[in-house]
């Protein structure tokens, strides 16, 4: 009655009462506690404690937005908490937040590219990249980008936008915090054949990053000790078979690129790629490349684990 009072609004007892009792009809489990701190209270949330921690870590882990941006949308979150549980949100919020796009066109830029979704446009916008000076500097000689969007997708903590770029016709993909200067277009956008059956979520799939992507049918063979990670990456839908009592074979496309490389690299002679040939020569590159400069002058090894290196994955 006191807050009421304080908002210019008169309310009895009774008054209170019925409120509740409309509120409870309308679907809100509002419970009634008669001792150590007597009231009224809300039981049931939309998110539960351990849900809004996963959620605030997921925001101040993610490099798409700015420090500002990251506090503001934590500071949401916590006001989907009771009192109590914002108490326990705040005391395990991090101090440090990691690094951050300095790129503060964010959220309208995606506002952006769902409104020309929405409306079936094209869209046009300046392409950033950063350079030695540490400064983010247009791409393209300042020529603004043409482009059909259709999906919008998370990889490996990127945020992509992929679409027909109408220059050249051809479906490909770009950094989201690297967008700036979004504008819709009155063209309609082209490309819905090839966006009409997509799979995001097979696309997303032994992915190793956007980047010189080229998607590969791709036998592997792996020691037994690494089976918890090759399962984390690929799911349980993974086509996984052992080839003897110390390994087993792993079959999938994947997409083949830096990214995947270094990733089999981490595993040293834990893996060794089966098939196809060109990707196993394609391995061997680019672990000689990644070994040049860490030999002595008369050849010989600075370390065994370079030899090691040097013979994963390869005959």
């Amino acid at each position: 009655m006191s807050i009421l009072r304080s908002w210019g609004i008169r309310a009895e007892r009774k008054t209170i009462y019925d409120d509740i009792e409309a509120l409870r009809y309308f679907g809100l489990k509002i419970g009634n506690r008669r001792l150590n701190g007597a009231g009224y209270y809300l039981e049931d949330r939309a998110f539960e404690l351990p849900e809004l921690k996963f959620l605030m870590d997921a925001v101040q882990s993610s490099r798409l937005i700015t420090e500002e941006q990251t506090q503001e949308l934590v500071k949401k979150l916590e006001k989907l908490a009771s009192d109590p549980e914002r108490r326990k949100l705040q005391n395990q919020i991090l101090k440090e937040t990691g690094v951050k796009t300095p790129n503060k066109e964010i959220y309208t830029n995606i506002k952006k590219i769902y409104d020309a979704a929405a409306e079936n446009c094209q869209i046009s916008f300046q392409y950033y990249e950063w350079t030695l000076a540490k400064k983010m500097c247009v791409k393209n000689n300042g020529q603004r980008y043409r482009v059909s969007p259709w999906k919008m997708m998370w990889d490996h903590d990127r945020y992509y936008l992929l679409g027909i770029d109408e220059n050249s016709g051809i479906a490909r993909h770009y950094r989201v915090d690297r967008i700036k200067e979004v504008k819709l277009e009155k063209e309609s956008r082209n490309g819905a054949a090839i966006f009409r059956d997509f799979d995001l979520g097979k696309f997303s799939v032994g992915t190793f990053g956007m980047s010189g992507r080229k998607d590969a049918l791709v036998k592997l063979e792996f020691e037994n000790s690494v089976i918890s990670e090759v399962m984390e990456h690929f799911g349980q839908e993974a086509v996984i078979l052992p080839s003897d009592e110390e390994h087993f074979t792993f079959q999938g496309h994947v997409c083949v690129g830096r990214e995947f490389f270094g990733w089999l690299a981490g595993f040293g002679k834990s893996v060794k790629i089966l098939s196809p040939e060109k990707i196993r020569r394609e391995y061997g590159v680019f672990l000689k490349q990644a070994l040049e400069g860490y030999e002595d002058k008369d050849g010989s090894k600075k370390d065994s684990k370079i030899q090691t290196l040097r013979t994963s994955g390869t005959k």
